[in-house]
């Protein structure tokens, strides 16, 4: 295991009804205006919004309002939402929706206080002050409530792109899973996927000895596996979206990854399809990393095989690991096609020909990239291939 140092102050409130603490905890963090940053219209015709602003309300908390985050959160509504703070004398971000609404709401935190153009941090620049955020969510997916990260898709070249930074970990985040009920299964599932892959990103590493961080991954994946075809048929099931609400934030607040080297690469190489498609970044999830896991397997095929084994329940063939290995692989895949999730470009709606466009889009160049194995950009064009040409 590997040094490290672990830091995760945000206040997580869970439960049912725990939307009527905003006033309470935006107050206790020092807010005094807020911007609420949603999205669509889901979180106004379930009267979310309504109670939000009611709890800020009886706080004497008063608030602007920024509508319209669409999924894969543009840059355009961010430079909006920074001059209406800034008008408004905003001092406290408050999100309430998914992924998307929260990384929008942390764009904006960095850039009110900045000088220059907010993408600076999404071009490797770190922030040297933010304005405090409070989440709300949604969906059970990014992590983004209780992590230091952020996306953003740049409109001028369809750059999708992300900063980190411990200034827009979130101040408190407010966990209701009933919010999660009305969900559409393909978002539900997309979200499970998204979930998923944060834990693949840590668990497939070169550094040894990391048995209790193995075993946490192992638990988060197969809550996933348990729990993600019960609200897929049972919607309203809220025992099991309170498991999934929780893994969501468990896989992204980094105690799964602690210790040990971690990768991105498949996240990194999905960036471009949802970028250039503009997919659910669950659903190109779906499609990338089974892809990666074939192209990358031979690296560590005991560490497949292990997953495959703990995880799927595959037997160990110990004499050829790399077929458990395989069929572990194999297995994932399996289980995305069954909670409906695209496995390929067609079903994505992808197209192969677009495959060095997206390789260009990486920016990898003549360099490589990734933590696990270090990929050139031939090798992300193989993965895509893979990915265009996969079946279950």
């Amino acid at each position: 295991m590997n040094d490290f140092q672990f830091y995760s102050p945000t206040e997580f409130v869970f439960g049912k009804d725990t939307e009527a603490q905003v006033g309470t905890l935006v107050k206790k963090h020092g807010g005094t205006k807020v911007l609420l940053h949603y999205g669509g219209q889901s979180a106004i015709r379930s009267g979310l919004l309504d109670r939000v602003k009611r709890s800020l309300s009886e706080k004497d908390i008063p608030f602007a309002e920024l509508g319209g985050v669409k999924p894969n959160p543009r840059d355009t509504l961010v430079y909006e939402g920074i001059e209406l703070c800034r008008r408004e004398n905003v001092d406290f971000l408050l999100a309430v929706g998914g992924g998307s609404v929260i990384d929008s709401a942390k764009a904006i935190a960095m850039g009110v206080p900045y000088e220059g153009d907010f993408w600076d941090f999404y071009s490797g620049k770190s922030p040297a002050a933010a304005l405090p955020v409070g989440t709300v969510l949604t969906i059970a997916a990014a992590g983004s409530e209780g992590s230091g990260d952020s996306v953003i898709t740049k409109e001028d070249g369809g750059l999708k792109r992300g900063a980190g930074s411990d200034l827009i970990r979130p101040k408190f985040s407010v966990l209701d899973p009933a919010l999660t009920c009305t969900l559409p299964p393909y978002q539900t599932a997309c979200g499970a996927t998204d979930i998923m892959a944060h834990v693949f990103e840590r668990y497939f590493t070169n550094t040894t000895e990391v048995e209790l961080t193995d075993r946490l991954c192992e638990a988060v994946l197969l809550t996933m596996v348990r729990e993600t075809p019960r609200v897929i048929t049972e919607p309203d099931n809220y025992q099991a979206r309170a498991n999934i609400m929780w893994a969501g934030t468990v896989a992204h607040t980094n105690i799964v990854g602690v210790g040990r080297d971690q990768d991105w690469n498949s996240h990194g190489i999905e960036h471009e399809l949802s970028a250039l498609y503009d997919c659910a970044h669950g659903a190109g999830l779906a499609v990338i990393m089974p892809a990666w896991m074939e192209f990358v397997y031979k690296h560590d095929p005991l560490r497949f095989a292990q997953a495959a084994v703990r995880v799927w329940g595959c037997q160990m063939d110990f004499e050829n690991p790399e077929v458990t290995a395989l069929e572990g692989i194999r297995r994932f895949r399996q289980f995305l096609h069954s909670i409906g999730m695209p496995v390929n470009f067609a079903e994505l709606g992808a197209q192969e020909e677009d495959i060095p466009r997206l390789v260009e889009k990486h920016g990898v160049g003549t360099g490589k990239t990734g933590g696990f194995v270090a990929l050139s950009a031939e090798d992300i064009a193989e993965i895509y291939r893979i990915a265009a040409r996969a079946s279950v």
